[in-house]
């Protein structure tokens, strides 16, 4: 049996998938790189809500998730902390998202939830991504965005919003770490 340390290695070479991870902290994101700083931004009972990103080195993140969600965060209402796990980076992490606060959906990656009172109210799973373009999984996050959000948007400004470098790699380009 492996060791937690073991265990918590990622996955993909981190300097791979830096750019996967910058392009979401570039448009306003928080990462959440351990179970306790999950624990602090979804124990919210404010009646903010927290939106979360499961990042991932697949296509369907790069081709329409990130772009998407990205899109999303530029229109009128948005939610009030954005925040972000990366699948296969930051494993305990993202555990501690499915099994505290998304236990009743399967796991998935690319996915997108959003949180009120440390609840679920919203998931957009994997299969609800694939072949699905940046503008459609957009508009459904805005439609989410607009019923349950108050926080006024964008989450960055035009000027930014047009200078973000949207990471188009396929984890299938990015060489494995060997499991010990």
């Amino acid at each position: 049996m492996a060791s937690f340390s073991m265990y918590n290695q990622p996955m993909y070479d981190p300097a791979a998938v830096q750019p996967m991870r910058d392009e979401l902290t570039a448009a306003g994101f928080d990462e959440l790189l351990t179970p306790e700083a999950v624990d602090t931004a979804l124990q919210n009972h404010s009646d903010e809500t927290t939106l979360v990103f499961i990042n991932s080195v697949c296509g369907c993140a790069a081709g329409s998730a990130r772009p998407g969600v990205t899109m999303a965060l530029q229109h009128q209402v948005i939610p009030n902390q954005l925040t972000t796990v990366f699948a296969g980076q930051d494993r305990a992490a993202v555990d501690r998202v499915r099994q505290y606060y998304l236990a009743e959906f399967p796991p998935s990656s690319p996915a997108l939830a959003l949180f009120k009172n440390g609840k679920a109210i919203y998931m957009m799973h994997r299969r609800e991504i694939e072949g699905r373009s940046p503008e459609d999984i957009a508009n459904r996050l805005v439609k989410i965005f607009a019923q349950h959000c108050k926080r006024t948007g964008p989450s960055i400004n035009a000027e930014q919003f047009a200078q973000l470098q949207h990471a188009v790699a396929c984890g299938s380009k990015i060489p494995r770490f060997a499991e010990v």
